[in-house]
């Protein structure tokens, strides 16, 4: 299991479909764009506002934990993962994915980026809710624990991914 987590628009997905390219083994790569894609129209239980303020209930953290514990599932059944991920929550996120990742070895990362190149490319991206990089910078970073960390702000997915690639076992 690799783990990347950081803003949106930092170039996770980015990041994750350069690790399937360079990877010797097949990896899936899931992120929260899949969850959210998967979930119903209305009645999930998230909420995105205009300027990036996102909020969850009860609902949304039933499914989200479902689809955790389904990835882990998978990655015991033996799949390979790359998990594109936003930790809203900081370090309580990250302890949701430990929890259900007891027993399962995993590469930890964190991808930043400065907030005005993430904005940028959010914006320039037009399917985003314009503030989500600049609300997400550092609060989805506060009180993680990486085995690893990059920055996508200059250097290149590729790049990324090789630095990446080095720590997997």
């Amino acid at each position: 299991m690799i783990v990347l987590n950081g803003a949106s628009s930092s170039g996770k997905t980015t990041l994750a479909r350069a690790l399937q390219a360079l990877l010797p083994d097949p990896w899936l790569t899931f992120g929260v764009d899949t969850l959210l894609a998967g979930m119903p129209l209305s009645g999930a239980g998230i909420d995105i506002s205009p300027g990036g303020v996102v909020t969850v209930d009860r609902t949304f953290r039933a499914l989200e934990a479902a689809w955790i514990a389904g990835i882990a599932a998978m990655a015991r059944a033996g799949a390979r993962i790359v998990v594109d991920e936003v930790f809203l929550g900081g370090a309580a996120s990250q302890r949701r994915w430990l929890t259900a990742f007891d027993g399962l070895e995993a590469l930890w990362v964190g991808v930043r980026c400065d907030s005005a190149v993430a904005a940028a490319r959010e914006l320039a991206r037009g399917d985003r809710i314009i503030g989500l990089a600049t609300r997400q910078a550092d609060v989805v970073h506060r009180g993680v624990r990486y085995d690893l960390e990059v920055d996508t702000t200059h250097a290149e997915p590729a790049t990324c991914a090789k630095v990446v690639a080095a720590r997997v076992r």
